[in-house]
């Protein structure tokens, strides 16, 4: 994450928005970043609207910026020496708020908790495209304990987990790295070979777990890292259930494809339509020679 870049944090005029809005501000106090309060006004109902409706635009555009401007003042009461900006946006929500991550250390939306609505689509939007971290804000998670991190083997994987770490070290967290996969035995039961297959699987995934966490423990001497490896539950679920007590849980972005879901991941967009507690998606960082 890049400590000169501030955090951002889109909202509107809800409750899970501004519970985003406090838990951004604290991060931003905590890190010592500047904070600044977006708002995507969604243009695409706009087009081809006669001259006619502009004065309707224009009255929209100044509610927005009230609003603005309160969440500036609100913020500014209880973040005194915080520095603070706002900022209006037009275009697609999830394509406004993925190019503005560019310029901001961490992109923090509200999320509607476990119902599919406007605002975790646009978290979905925003996490499948942005190029920053970003953090899945709900009501009521401001109390939980210690740091999840999913993983699985992969680059993507490998950068959650140091940016999991990093956290849990600065907040005195422990840290808990969960490896969730479909267990060999369902693969038995739909008519594969027993033999050895299960038990060389997990043998196999336990590696990757006990090499993840032995490196944390060498890094982090001072940590309590807890190794936890899931083969029952699907891995949405299981990181959902390990997450519901937890101060923050970390993902990393696996997509490959073009759509939302591919782009994001499916596991991370599972977990992102229901967070349980404050949920962070990282974005791989490429190399230098990487396209």
């Amino acid at each position: 994450m890049d400590a000169s870049k501030p955090i951002a944090v889109g909202i509107t005029d809800s409750s899970p928005s501004n519970a985003a809005l406090l838990w951004a501000a604290s991060r931003a106090r905590r890190l010592k970043l500047p904070l600044t309060v977006l708002h995507v006004l969604d243009d695409r109902w706009m087009a081809g609207e006669a001259l006619e409706a502009l004065p309707y635009i224009d009255v929209l555009r100044k509610s927005v910026q009230d609003m603005l401007r309160e969440a500036e003042e609100h913020i500014r009461s209880a973040e005194p020496n915080l520095k603070v900006s706002i900022e209006l946006l037009e275009g697609s929500i999830g394509g406004s708020l993925g190019e503005y991550s560019k310029h901001a250390s961490m992109l923090v939306l509200g999320s509607s908790g476990h119902t599919r609505g406007a605002l975790t689509d646009r978290a979905l939007q925003a996490a499948a495209v942005a190029e920053s971290p970003v953090a899945v804000v709900g009501i009521g998670q401001e109390d939980g304990h210690g740091i999840v991190v999913g993983v699985d083997g992969s680059r993507e994987a490998t950068q959650a987990v140091s940016f999991a770490a990093a956290e849990a070290d600065a907040l005195g967290e422990e840290l808990t790295v969960l490896y969730a996969f479909t267990g060999p035995n369902r693969w038995i039961n739909a008519g594969l070979p027993s033999s050895s297959f299960a038990e060389h699987v997990m043998e196999e995934e336990q590696i990757v777990l006990s090499e993840t966490v032995a490196g944390l423990r060498q890094d982090y001497p001072g940590m309590a890292v807890h190794g936890v490896l899931e083969t029952v539950a699907e891995p949405a679920d299981a990181l959902v259930q390990a997450a519901a007590n937890a101060r923050m849980l970390v993902l990393g972005s696996r997509g490959r494809g073009s759509f939302r879901r591919l782009l994001l991941g499916s596991t991370a967009h599972a977990v992102l339509t229901r967070p349980p507690c404050p949920t962070v998606i990282t974005r791989l960082k490429k190399a230098p020679h990487e396209k």
